[in-house]
Parts: structure tokens; sequence; C-alpha cells
């Protein structure tokens, strides 16, 4: 059929898959700090209190006193490449690209900050891709990060006259292809320190306790993983969560008292890993592999060393791989 000649380009359909993560400011200083974390901390998934309570804290006091603390945290952190989280993310979808070819365009989207979500999409949908597969790099499901990645990325199609095909990639926290990656990783990284562990510590990032009474499912799903992990390794695994904000009660055990603890109870030689983590980030390296480390010393552990997300290494690519191509069933005849 000839078309008319005013016809529309019209580009030829493809399949997209955009990976999500959290976000992260666009320079390690106080001011692109402050613009991060208002968009983040007024996030009603992330902050389940009343606009009208919270916004006098957010604006009276979170922002005029935390930007420059963690500042300083990611000063300590950042790369030539820029935050570790955005250059590992780009990394993973430069790879999964080389691993699923030109059928298929990936991108990659910050939930906050850079670079978003929707202009991620609207650069998939230029692009040709009519049918697209959203796939948020939580492991575990948590309603302020799988659920809000989800909230920002239907709105970015809900005032679109032509919507993309939708479909979303679950949480596989006890998937095969997740628990054996972890696996195969933290064993070669365990068997390349120059100290045996007594014992591996997987640090979850922590949520209110409340998230849990609320239905929330993330914490169980930590436990799960936690366990699943446990079953198929050797070593003496324990299971704790990090990143405490604020006064109300969050799930327990907390990681840094857990550090604490260790050595009076006869612990000084351990490991310490973020599976909840899919990249290497402000949390895994200035938190854990910083602070946990003065913390766990300081109470007089003698051996401490912080394993690496599974990033952007063999055994995270081809479980990213392999979760992606079994999602596009259907849609993609490699798949």
């Amino acid at each position: 059929m000839i078309l008319p000649a005013d016809h529309p380009v019209i580009v030829a359909p493809k399949i997209g898959v955009l990976l999500t993560n959290l976000g992260t400011p666009d320079a390690p200083d106080a001011g692109a700090v402050r613009r991060y974390l208002a968009e983040f901390l007024s996030d009603p998934r992330v902050i389940e209190i009343p606009k009208i309570a919270w916004q006098p804290i957010l604006h009276g006091v979170i922002l005029r006193t935390r930007p420059k603390k963690s500042a300083h945290a990611y000063a300590q952190v950042w790369t030539e490449e820029g935050s570790p989280l955005a250059a590992v993310t780009a990394r993973q979808a430069k790879a999964l690209q080389a691993r699923l070819g030109d059928g298929v365009i990936v991108e990659y989207a910050m939930r906050y900050g850079n670079p978003g979500i929707k202009a991620a999409i609207e650069r998939m949908f230029a692009g040709g891709a009519t049918r697209i597969l959203v796939a948020p790099l939580y492991p575990q499901y948590c309603a302020a990060t799988t659920a809000s990645a989800m909230d920002a990325t239907f709105a970015a199609i809900a005032a679109k006259r032509w919507q993309p095909a939708l479909r979303t990639l679950p949480p596989y926290h006890d998937d095969a292809h997740y628990i054996g990656a972890l696996k195969a990783d933290l064993e070669r990284q365990l068997a390349a320190l120059d100290f045996t562990p007594e014992r591996l510590l997987l640090s979850f990032h922590g949520m209110p306790q409340r998230t849990l009474e609320l239905g929330d499912p993330y914490h169980c799903h930590c436990r799960k993983t936690a366990r699943l992990l446990g079953e198929s390794m050797s070593i003496t695994i324990d299971t704790a969560f990090q990143s405490r904000f604020g006064r109300a009660k969050w799930l327990e055990p907390a990681t840094d008292v857990t550090l604490k603890a260790y050595p009076a109870q006869g612990v000084t030689r351990i490991a310490i890993a973020a599976p909840g983590f899919s990249a290497d980030c402000l949390e895994t390296i200035e938190e854990l592999g910083i602070r946990g480390r003065e913390e766990f010393v300081g109470a007089g552990g003698t051996h401490f060393a912080r394993l690496d997300c599974l990033n952007d290494g063999d055994a995270g690519m081809q479980m990213i791989e392999a979760l992606i191509r079994r999602e596009l069933a259907g849609w993609w005849p490699s798949a």
C-alpha cells in the first residue's frame, strides 16, 4: 500500500526493556542532594505521613540539615563516572543490550533524579517500542520501592494518546536464578579473602515496622532470601536491616547494633553483603563499607570485609538476562 505524502513516519514496532532503580543526586554537593531528597522524601510511598504534617518537617528541618551531611557521604563514594548506583545501572543496561541484541531497546532510569522514568519511556516510544517490560531491580517487593517505580511508570504513560502495552518484572526474591547468582558471586568473593569469616551478615535496607503490620511483604521476602541462601551455603548467615530514619520503630535486628554486638559474642571476623541491592551505592559502600567497618572494629572486631553487590558481573547479568527473557515470552521470538 502506498502511503499519502503527508502520512507521518511510522517506526517499525519494537520491544522495550526499562531497568529502574531508586535514584541518586546529580552531584555530591548540598544543593544537588537537597533537590534529590526533596523529591525522594515527598513521595507518599516513602513517607506515609499526611502531607500537612510532614511537609513542615521536611522543609523546616530535614532539608536544612541533612543535605550537607549526606553530601559528605556521597563525596566519599563518588567516581569519575558519577554516582556508583547510576554508573553500575548504566553498565547493566549496556550489558543487557549486548546480550539481547538489536531486536530489543534497553533503557535504564531512576525513580528519583536523573535519568528519569518518563524521559526513558519517551525515548523507547520514539524508537518504536510499542511493548515495554519495566523491570524494577528490587528482588524483594516493597511498596516504597517497587510500587513507587510502577506509580511513576503508570503516570508517565497515562497522558499518552497511544499507549504501549506494558509488562512488569515480578519480585524475584526466591527465584532460583537470583539465589544461584548470589551464591556463586558471594562464594567467589569469600574465597578471595585473606581470612575466613565466622559469619556472613546479610544487610537489607530497613523499613518501618508498621509497613509489615500493614501487609507489606518486604520483611518476609528478605527473610526468605536469607533462608534460601543460607541453605545453599556452608557459612553461618545472619540477617539485619540498615538505614533507620526517624523515631518510629523499624524492622529488627538493626545492622549497626548487630555489628557492635558481634565482638562481645566472640565473633571477630565477618563479611557483610547487601543482597537486596542490585548495584552498589551509598548505602552499601559508605554505610556498610566505611561506617559499618568502623562500628565493628571499634567494638573489638579484627577482620571485616564488605562484599560487592551483583552489579554488572557475569553472575548478575546472567540472572538479569534470564529473568528478562522469561518475562518477554510471547512478545519476543528469542525469549
